[in-house]
Parts: C-alpha cells; sequence; structure tokens
C-alpha cells in the first residue's frame, strides 16, 4: 500500500505533495546519525521508520524520545488493549496516518472490538466498550479537547488504572501527540506495508 497509490495514507495535503524529511541516504549521515539508526535496528523496533525519520536530523533528541516511546509501548503498566486503544484516539486526534495505520490493527488484535476502531475512524463514538476502555477514551478524549480532565473522569481513570496508569496514560497520549504533529509537519507517510483504511481529515 504504497502511499503514491493511497493518496488517503500520505501525510499532510500540500500540493505538489513531497515527504519532506525521509531517511537519509547512509552517505549523508554523520556518525551520531548512524549509531542512531543501528540502535533503533538492533531495539524492539527492528528499523527506522515513522518518526525516527525527521527525528535523525536531531541523533540526541531520537535517543531520548525513543526511550519514553518503548516504556509507553513496551513496559507501561497499562494493559495493551488500552495502550493500543488511547494511542488510536491520539492518533485520530491529529489525523496522523502513519500511527493509526500501525496501532488500529494492534488494537483490534488486543482486544478492543472492531467496531469500535471503525467508529472512531469515522469520527464517531465508539459504542460497546468495555468498562475500562470507556474510561480510557472519556480521559484521552477530554485530554485532547480541554487540555486537562474534569473530576469524574479522573476518579473513573483512576479507579481503572491506579495513580501510576493514570500518570502513564497522559504521557502516552501527549507522546502520540507529539510525534504526531512531528510526522505531519515532516509528511512522513504510513509504512508501504501498511494495512486497513486510511484516516480521512475531519473539516476545519
Amino acid at each position: 500500500m504504497p502511499h503514491d497509490t493511497l493518496q488517503g495514507a500520505r501525510q499532510g495535503s500540500t500540493e505538489p505533495w513531497r515527504e519532506r524529511l525521509p531517511m537519509p541516504a547512509p552517505s549523508d549521515m554523520n556518525p551520531a546519525q548512524r549509531e542512531a539508526a543501528d540502535a533503533l535496528i538492533a531495539g524492539p523496533r527492528k528499523g527506522v521508520y515513522g518518526p525516527f525519520l525527521p527525528l535523525l536530523r536531531s541523533p540526541q533528541l531520537l535517543d531520548r524520545v525513543a526511550k519514553v516511546g518503548e516504556y509507553l509501548r513496551f513496559e507501561s503498566v497499562l494493559d495493551a488493549r488500552i495502550r493500543e486503544f488511547a494511542t488510536c484516539v491520539a492518533a485520530r486526534h491529529v489525523t496522523n496516518q502513519f500511527e493509526w495505520l500501525m496501532h488500529a490493527p494492534l488494537a483490534v488484535k488486543a482486544g478492543v472490538p472492531e467496531s469500535a476502531i471503525e467508529a472512531l475512524r469515522a469520527g464517531a463514538r465508539p459504542k460497546g466498550l468495555a468498562a475500562d476502555e470507556e474510561a480510557a477514551l472519556d480521559f484521552a478524549t477530554e485530554l485532547l479537547h480541554t487540555h486537562g480532565t474534569s473530576e469524574p473522569t479522573y476518579n473513573a481513570a483512576l479507579g481503572a488504572f491506579g495513580e501510576q496508569g493514570v500518570v502513564e496514560l497522559a504521557t502516552l497520549v501527549g507522546y502520540f501527540v507529539m510525534v504526531s504533529w512531528l510526522m505531519n509537519v515532516a509528511h512522513t507517510p504510513a509504512q508501504a506495508t501498511a494495512q486497513g483504511a486510511p484516516l480521512q481529515a475531519f473539516p476545519l
């Protein structure tokens, strides 16, 4: 599913379209960039893609962002189902194709109802969620739209995830908005191997 044949999966709408910060040629990378790329390839991600393509322009920042992301994705106290669902909520909010097309299938695989992911993709509120999924959706949505959470929403998340879980859920939402913004600026497209329906931008 290359981005030139699936128009909706390329990031950004300016014409003529171009990926602004693609993978540098190996011969153009400095030693710090090569070291950062090698570390990503050797780590759990097994490659350089997504936000790490533009982040290669700042290898030290890449390293620190990667470590935060590794914890949130692979080590957080939150269940994988909640992590993946909250990531989808963040990706939908900022209309980021890369994160959506990567994490929507992972959310379904982790146990989020496929109908819930499709509703989210269409801009509707998912129905039929488990109680902890509902708490995560309310928390992430309220945080994204109001930049904070009300007492009822906070207390529901606290009951579902505990204090550490609430901290990690808020940080996860912020992390994925951050890397999505970077890819939105860089026009980083979805991976060529991505499957599924891309996002359509909400009207302004």
